[in-house]
């Protein structure tokens, strides 16, 4: 078979870490190449030297048969090389055809040619086998379609290497069923496809072979078949998980939190539910039920237009999530990136932000020695894996990035925790580190709250599931009479509109 890619003793250092050290990696035409590893293992980093986000240090890169020295993303882009990034990297206010010839615009004299580019596009939207108007503005689009956009955007610069970061972390079933039908096909076209996914579940429907790094070192490389999942997850961690979904058992206790009757919106319709000291509950439904908006609708972040909270047996009044951090309710939100973290502030400072009242003298004055306190602690006890608390948030992987939102949380002493996709692109290794974090949260009496997409996830881990379908509360399972069969039935129960 062509060798599309070949890269030997591959090293990248940033400030006091080490990133990649002498990887060796390969990818053929006709191909899918699951790409594998904690977060932090260096699988980013070499998929961005790849596409000319980052210089190498040292090592040999070979794209179709040619040596290069450092690239650019525009001289990797003419070299045959697309990334499709996790978060979606189209301008919104475009249309699908500008988006795709950004950079590229056809012109007609001093003119845009606006008819040429989207016959253009079509004819690439055309061969991925997918009907989206290339006059269509991009933001108005599904994260789906958004995504097919993107690789349609690849296929017009004759792209012969796709690197997919999470494609499908925030796709449905079906959605992710027409993903896999267009890699299929573009591999039949002779396509190389490197596929980054913590949904280790999801690989052998797609993955030709495996390659596996750890700690900046690519530690095993082969085809897929010859890998058990089991075998695939010691050798990402460098130990044996035994347990992927570490359940305790602590006896139910009184009611922390009620919610009667809550309205916000379409989404959330006559809610009402209570939580105990000493279990988690978990809230599953399919993807636009409702379940973001009831966390945001709790939290205050969302108008709401009736209903009543009660924490320990007393009411509160929450209009915004001043209110509802100050009775010590708190949400590690969705997007992590966009709504819980400062990424261009530090460690240090994301720790703070939300405790400046602890750590605050007279006249707003921060003491200092307090705060480093405060933030050594968080970072030892959530096992936060950086050069130090004053790095940057934004430089940190997925996994530590969620320690750091549910950390400074944590420093407050709250209640109740509300974790909305709680392990969303995250490796094996930090998932059972964020299991073990909610089931200490549980041992304390502290009340936990979580939704999450993976249905395993939250039958192992969950001491009772709300289903939501369409807005409502459709069914309510212990973990002893919950099943996949049962959730998808009551997530399906729609209600009869004719």
């Amino acid at each position: 078979m062509e060798k599309l890619v070949s890269m030997k003793g591959i090293t990248k250092t940033f400030p006091g870490v080490l990133a990649l050290d002498q990887v060796d990696f390969e990818l053929e035409a006709g191909e899918v190449m699951a790409l594998l590893g904690e977060n932090g293992a260096g699988k980013s980093t070499l998929m961005k030297v790849l596409s000319g986000i980052h210089g190498r240090d040292a090592g040999e890169l070979c794209i179709l048969g040619k040596n290069y020295g450092d690239l650019s993303p525009k001289s990797a882009r003419e070299a045959g090389v697309a990334i499709i990034h996790q978060e979606m990297n189209l301008c919104n206010q475009l249309t699908v055809a500008e988006n795709i010839f950004l950079g590229r615009e056809r012109r007609h004299g001093i003119f845009l040619d606006n008819a040429a580019m989207n016959r253009e596009a079509e004819k690439y939207l055309e061969e991925l086998g997918i009907s989206v108007p290339a006059d269509r503005i991009a933001g108005e689009l599904q994260v789906s379609r958004q995504q097919m956009v993107e690789i349609a955007k690849a296929l017009s610069v004759r792209a012969r290497i796709l690197i997919m970061d999470e494609p499908t972390s925030a796709l449905s079933s079906r959605e992710i069923e027409e993903l896999f039908r267009i890699i299929r096909k573009l591999k039949e076209q002779g396509h190389g496809i490197v596929y980054i996914s913590h949904r280790l579940d999801e690989l052998s429907h797609i993955a030709d072979r495996v390659s596996i790094m750890r700690d900046g070192r690519m530690v095993s490389s082969g085809s897929f078949s010859e890998y058990s999942m089991d075998h695939i997850i010691s050798l990402m961690v460098g130990r044996e998980i035994r347990e992927q979904y570490p359940r305790i058992d602590r006896a139910k206790g009184r009611k922390i939190f009620e919610v009667k009757d809550l309205n916000a919106g379409r989404k959330v319709r006559n809610i009402g539910f209570s939580l105990y000291e000493g279990e988690i509950v978990g809230i599953a439904g399919l993807m636009g039920a409702g379940r973001t908006e009831l966390t945001r609708a709790i939290f205050g972040a969302d108008l709401r237009e009736s209903g009543s909270f009660y924490l320990d047996e007393r009411e509160i009044k929450i209009e915004k999530p001043g209110d509802a951090i100050r009775a010590g309710i708190v949400l590690a939100p969705e997007d992590r990136r966009k709504d819980g973290l400062c990424t261009r502030l530090s460690i240090r400072q994301n720790l703070a932000l939300p405790n400046l009242d602890r750590i605050c003298r007279g006249f707003g004055v921060i003491d200092s020695r307090k705060e480093r306190a405060l933030c050594r602690e968080a970072i030892e006890n959530l096992k936060v894996k950086a050069p130090g608390m004053e790095t940057e948030a934004g430089l940190l992987s997925g996994g530590n990035q969620q320690k750091i939102v549910v950390g400074k949380w944590l420093l407050r002493n709250s209640r109740l925790v509300i974790f909305d996709e709680p392990t969303r692109g995250i490796d094996v290794g930090a998932k059972v580190e964020i299991y073990q974090l909610m089931n200490r949260l549980k041992k304390q009496g502290i009340g936990v709250l979580f939704v999450s997409s993976e249905m395993p996830e939250l039958l192992g881990l969950a001491d009772r599931i709300l289903v939501i379908c369409d807005g409502r509360i459709t069914g309510e399972l212990s973990a002893a009479e919950a099943s996949q069969s049962e959730i998808l039935k009551l997530a399906t129960a729609f209600e009869k509109k004719i």
